[in-house]
């Protein structure tokens, strides 16, 4: 697309943009003389629905109203509330319905799905992560070697990119696994780098970990809501993510499962159970023995947080009315004016690490700053420029589509040239 390095064009983009009403749905934080905020951190936590007030209100009325008749007589009733949940977030990361439950947090998720999936052996044991992986994935399994008795030291694997590179190659993924696939039992990787922001081929990583029989997992935490990444297509076993990034549920709200339908029925699957991954029909009769339901709602342990969940249901209202379609194609445009900007810029300062490829990252750029000190990312938060800094030296922005406009960031460039 040949775009144009004006304010006026910014402003056209944004006339013509069909998803442009959105923004008026959200709250956007503003300053001390009430111009809003350049909002470029839903990486880190999405903007609030406006009306998320209402759905929680909802919840509260109910329980004042209703008590514990709530879980029955409450408009939305509680008992099956997760299930409200269920159709929409199964499309925002292309599920079957049986494959996906909110539930948890995300490494809590991890966890529990490691337990099914990661069955490690003497000689079957390593688990390979990306070397850049989000901290907690790292912490997470290394607990898990370190919880069966096996050294980290020994027992992770990181996939890492080329000298000089920063970005992941596939073919480096495959070397690895076909040289210690024997060895290897679980690839757990990141689906959209957090560092980075490189969008992963989930098809080709299943493949690759499936032919010398590892399972693998995908942590979706910078993916659900900005990529589509076809779980069910792409034969990954299992995967995670959490909804207050790009799902916009609000600070430590839950995550989301995903649990692949080739496992939906087996229930010799080693996990940890609770009363609420027990057959719903007998559920009640307190004296039963164990009866795991089919599918990802399979695990489960305990009954839902409403007030949480009236949160994700609010956002998930208005992805299920926009569709995954429009925001791609919606964040494409975002991101290719964004990067065009920059390259604009021809600064020897900073460089766009993210994949130049828009088929190959999400709604986030990452940018390098030559000889970094944080000064220039503090710099821009002095202008309400809200921009997130990952050490050593990268600025991650995410023009996101739900409420970002072309014209934040024609003004966030324009600022961050003065800077420079």
């Amino acid at each position: 697309m040949n775009f144009q390095n004006t304010l006026a064009y910014a402003r056209q983009l944004d006339k013509e943009d069909p998803l442009a009403t959105y923004r008026a749905k959200f709250h956007i934080p503003k300053d001390a003389n009430g111009q809003d905020w350049l909002y470029f951190t839903g990486n880190s936590l999405g903007l609030q629905p406006k009306a998320t007030q209402k759905y929680i209100q909802q919840e509260l009325d109910d329980w004042a109203n209703f008590g514990v008749e709530g879980h029955f007589e409450a408009k939305n009733p509680w008992m099956p509330y997760h299930e409200l949940l269920t159709e929409s977030m199964a499309k925002i990361v292309g599920a079957k319905p049986l494959e996906v439950v909110v539930m948890n947090t995300l490494t809590t998720n991890l966890h529990l799905l490691m337990v099914s999936f990661y069955q490690p052996t003497k000689k079957k044991y390593k688990i390979v992560i990306e070397s850049d992986a989000f901290p907690s994935d790292r912490y997470a399994v290394q607990s898990q070697l370190q919880f069966h008795g096996f050294d980290p030291a020994d027992g992770l694997i990181e996939w890492k990119p080329r000298d000089g590179e920063v970005l992941l190659n596939i073919e480096d993924l495959e070397t690895i696994v076909s040289e210690q696939g024997d060895e290897i039992a679980l690839l757990l990787i990141g689906g959209v780098n957090y560092y980075t922001g490189q969008y992963l081929d989930l098809k080709k990583i299943a493949a690759i970990g499936q032919a010398k029989d590892c399972m693998v997992g995908i942590d979706l935490a910078h993916g659900a809501g900005n990529v589509s990444p076809e779980l069910h297509d792409s034969g990954v076993d299992f995967a995670a993510w959490c909804s207050y990034k790009y799902l916009n549920a609000g600070p430590g709200s839950l995550g989301g499962l995903f649990v692949h339908e080739k496992h939906a029925y087996k229930k010799d699957l080693p996990r940890f159970s609770g009363w609420w991954n027990h057959n719903k029909e007998t559920r009640f009769n307190m004296r039963q023995p164990f009866d795991v339901m089919p599918g990802a709602e399979g695990w489960q342990l305990s009954n839902p947080p409403i007030l949480s969940m009236a949160a994700i249901k609010a956002s998930l209202d208005m992805f299920e009315e926009v569709g995954m379609e429009a925001l791609r194609n919606k964040s494409e445009k975002l991101t290719g004016y964004f990067e065009f900007l920059i390259n604009e810029m021809n600064s020897d300062d900073i460089k766009i690490i993210t994949p130049t490829n828009p088929k190959e990252r999400g709604c986030q750029l990452s940018i390098q700053v030559k000889n970094a000190d944080k000064s220039l990312h503090q710099k821009l938060t002095q202008n309400n420029i809200i921009t997130d800094w990952r050490e050593p030296d990268v600025i991650r922005c995410a023009p996101v589509p739900l409420y970002n406009r072309f014209e934040d960031i024609y003004k966030m460039v324009t600022v961050l040239q003065s800077l420079l």
